[in-house]
């Protein structure tokens, strides 16, 4: 188990756990109060720790390479997935993954994300920044979703859209453009969940949902911490400010109706009990879609329109006010 740097009390409490159970002592009696107490101890850590993160604290938990990425979703909370390839116009993104699956024998079109987990398969995967053949795939998932009348799951976990200059030359932007107008007018239910970062267009390009969730540890924002504070004080050093002003966590979002609803992970963060994650987000998908599929394709649409038309503040100011 790899920990973070504010973890630090908790990783050696963990060890010193370790290291007793592995003495070889004869009388358990020994040992086994001691080790109770420092579990006790490590649990009462945790949760003080956790009650009280920092909003890069956040970040740094949606990128901990332990944590369960879009596949590892699917694979925990679908059945039967096919997954499907390619965008018919360039070639096979594997930074987007999606196909056909279906949950407890509800058919779905499932997409997100991926990232690797070593070298060799982040390169494969582009380290989750997606081409824009990869939004032309689920531009294409999305319209055969809407063919045959079957709900939408995406899955968010990007540290952005691939900026590179052959992405810019293929229509980065008018991929995830297009993408945006679809959905908005997708006559299936959309269900995105933030299970990791949702970073500017790279995350919305699948994420325009009829019901928008973010898990516990994950962040979504227009920039990352280090671009905020690369721009505004150009350097790095102050991300930790530039998260606590650009208000990214699940709880912000909440807050600002942008998204509808938290989905609590386990204590200590979905890497450490995949399973209970993923069976938490299979909880939500399926409240949803009971609520969702009750819905005509029309009103499906008005809604979404309606939620996103909603987001932001604004005044309409008389022409007096404008004079003086």
């Amino acid at each position: 188990m790899q920990y973070l740097d504010f973890e630090q009390p908790i990783a050696d409490l963990e060890n010193k756990i370790k290291e007793l159970s592995e003495l070889a002592i004869a009388d358990d009696d020994v040992l086994s109060p001691e080790i109770e107490r420092l579990e006790k101890r490590v649990n009462e850590l945790r949760k003080s720790i956790f009650s009280n993160l920092t909003r890069w604290q956040r970040v740094q938990l949606a990128r901990h390479p332990d944590r369960p990425y879009t596949l590892d979703y699917i694979y925990k909370i679908t059945e039967n997935f096919i997954e499907i390839h390619g965008d018919r116009y360039h070639s096979d993104d594997k930074a987007i993954v999606g196909g056909f699956a279906t949950i407890d024998g509800q058919s779905v079109v499932i997409m997100g994300h991926q990232k690797g987990r070593d070298t060799k398969s982040r390169k494969y995967r582009n380290f989750g920044m997606a081409n824009p053949e990869g939004y032309r795939k689920a531009h294409r998932l999305m319209k055969l979703a809407e063919k045959f009348d079957i709900p939408v799951i995406t899955l968010l976990d990007t540290p952005g859209a691939y900026p590179g200059l052959e992405a810019e030359e293929r229509g980065q932007a008018e991929a995830i453009a297009k993408n945006l107008k679809m959905m908005a007018t997708l006559k299936v239910p959309i269900i995105s969940v933030v299970i990791g970062e949702g970073a500017s267009g790279g995350a919305i390009g699948i994420g325009m949902g009829n019901e928008v969730y973010m898990m516990e540890n994950t962040w979504y924002s227009v920039i990352s911490p280090e671009s905020c504070s690369s721009i505004l004080w150009k350097t790095w050093d102050y991300k930790e400010q530039a998260a606590a002003v650009l208000k990214l966590t699940a709880e912000d979002l909440e807050e600002l109706n942008v998204i509808d609803g938290i989905i609590e992970e386990p204590l200590g963060g979905a890497h450490r009990k995949s399973d209970e994650a993923a069976a938490a987000v299979k909880k939500q998908l399926l409240t949803s879609l009971e609520r969702l599929k009750k819905m005509s394709p029309e009103k499906l649409v008005e809604k979404r329109i309606d939620k996103y038309s909603k987001m932001g503040e604004w005044q309409e100011v008389s022409q007096k006010a404008k004079k003086k």
